[in-house]
């Protein structure tokens, strides 16, 4: 089993960035003060602390007492765990659950300080027993988390219903006019390779030298489809045919949200995710084709030899961002085969825990493809009352890996500085000879149950509309019958002597020849409208 827990515990603690499980008690309510933002202070860009590239780490200082938290673009509200000196309970409990524990506790305000900005009575989630987590955080080295996200996925704000609980930067953006309203990341990776820069985050400035992001294709923000926005994302559309496999071939997979373009997924950048999660066919024609890979059922992940040299690159906006080797085979886990040999772990794992039930998006891209990227999140017009900035929200993304040193930095870590990506070992198997990893009952049941879910609009209107067809169709035959009944009654009736004939003022009934076995016609009337008399007498002879 995977050994470094902590990259597991992020990976399952990311959850709340896709499916908020919340529980909201009974509260009462209380009087918050009004919002204050006061001067920051003249630096925004802080410092960003990696743990064994499976979480990226800040320091805020909340209530006079200083926090290290888990960045987390994938969520929007910010929680602690501990004491804060100088907080004000708000009489108002939430309880997010997670995999591996529930975070819960009451809604407190406290002054918060963070990248060089000072807000007064922020709102957030103060947890004081952790007991319910299978991890010890602290131990872990953050204390908390502060989401980064759409203020629209704020439980916190959901539960306050008033802007007393706008997330920190929807209140350091909304306060703020001579700020814009963008966040810049930038993570760092750990390695015995060299790298000329470390994680920086900042607030309505550039880290300095990376001023030509800028120039990057402007993605705009989809809208998630879904009948309500609390799930949303920042989430953008890959390039037709946006992701290049290892064989320099696109890998093309459909998407599972109902109006994506053709050949083209919806992408989820997501900080709170040590491996990024893609659909299973995009993971297996990953690793599916290298020797020696192995699709581990137990934990849910490629594993294959740690010195298999492999390249990923995803287009977005007509740029192209390569993903470094070291980030798609990672030595970070401690995993053995059944040998007990050390083999890696293919980051770009099959999605399944957090499988899009309504079809919102197709990838995560956590923290694997985004060390790869310096990125730009401006919030646009999702501030409240921003009179800075009311364009649509949109992702600027930087390249900062080159590909020739990336593969010299490979080759440094995993060859022993000896390059053997040429030899026959490390050729991909023809792709009709490549594995694809099991489904489980599970996946199946979720894939079944986005399709359902996701695209109920279209299955409503088709049933409704088969339902209107069915009546037409059968008020139509009803018609046919009822018309073909007619049409015999009055054929039987020509055939019994009955057929209308005449003219004048009256109806008159002539006599027609004909046989009719067993049936008895009685005598009729005539009637003599040109003064010619018709007697009537039986037929059929008896």
């Amino acid at each position: 089993m995977l050994r470094s827990l902590p990259s597991v515990f992020s990976l399952l603690l990311a959850y709340l960035s896709v499916v908020h499980a919340v529980n909201l008690s009974v509260s009462v309510h209380s009087t918050f003060a009004s919002n204050a933002l006061k001067a920051r202070d003249t630096n925004s860009t802080i410092p960003v602390h990696n743990t064994r590239n499976a979480e990226y780490i800040a320091n805020i200082t909340l209530g006079g007492r200083q926090i290290p938290v888990l960045l987390d673009t994938g969520s929007s509200d910010l929680w602690v765990t501990g004491s804060v000196p100088t907080t004000k309970d708000l009489g108002k409990s939430v309880s997010v659950n997670y995999a591996v524990g529930t975070a819960a506790g009451d809604i407190n305000a406290a002054d918060l300080d963070f990248a060089g900005y000072h807000v007064s009575d922020q709102a957030y989630l103060l947890v004081e027993n952790t007991a319910s987590f299978s991890l010890n955080i602290t131990s872990q080295g953050f204390e908390g988390l502060i989401g980064l996200g759409p203020n629209t996925g704020s439980v916190i704000l959901d539960k306050l219903d008033d802007d007393s609980g706008n997330s920190v930067l929807n209140r350091i953006f909304s306060q703020n006019s001579t700020s814009a309203n963008y966040m810049t990341l930038l993570l760092g990776r750990e390695s015995a390779a060299n790298q000329t820069f470390t994680g920086q985050l900042t607030i309505s400035e550039l880290v300095p030298g990376f001023e030509s992001i800028t120039s990057m294709p402007k993605l705009t923000v989809e809208t998630v489809h879904k009948l309500t926005d609390e799930d949303q994302h920042w989430q953008v559309y890959t390039d037709a045919h946006g992701v290049i496999g290892p064989d320099g071939q696109a890998i093309d997979v459909d998407s599972i949200v109902p109006d994506a373009p053709d050949n083209k997924l919806v992408v989820v950048f997501d900080s709170g995710y040590t491996l990024p999660q893609v659909p299973r066919d995009m993971s297996d024609a990953i690793y599916g084709r290298v020797q020696g890979a192995a699709y581990n059922e137990d934990l849910g992940v490629w594993t294959l030899p740690c010195n298999q040299l492999l390249n990923v690159t995803f287009k977005f906006g007509g740029q192209d961002y390569p993903i470094h080797p070291l980030d798609l085979v990672s030595s970070d886990f401690n995993v053995v085969d059944a040998t007990g040999s050390p083999v890696c772990v293919g980051t770009f794992q099959p999605i399944t825990s957090a499988f899009s039930l309504l079809g919102e998006y197709d990838i995560i891209l956590g923290m694997a493809f985004m060390r790869n990227t310096y990125s730009l999140f401006d919030y646009g017009d999702w501030v409240n009352e921003a009179s800075n900035d009311r364009q649509d929200p949109y992702i600027q993304l930087l390249s900062v890996t080159n590909v020739a040193q990336a593969h010299a930095d490979f080759v440094k870590v995993r060859m022993n500085g000896v390059d053997t990506s040429g030899s026959a070992s490390q050729h991909l198997v023809p792709a009709d000879q490549g594995q694809k990893s099991p489904v489980s009952k599970a996946e199946k049941k979720k894939l079944y149950e986005e399709m359902v879910l996701s695209r109920w609009p279209e299955i409503f209107v088709g049933c409704f509309a088969f339902v209107l067809i069915v009546i037409g169709i059968i008020t139509w035959r009803c018609c046919v019958a009822r018309r073909r009944r007619r049409e015999r009654t009055a054929q039987q009736a020509a055939k019994m002597g009955l057929a209308p004939g005449g003219a004048g003022n009256g109806q008159t009934y002539n006599i027609v020849s004909g046989q009719a076995s067993d049936m008895h016609l009685h005598e009729m009337s005539t009637k003599e409208p040109y003064g010619e008399s018709y007697s009537g007498y039986k037929h059929g002879g008896v």
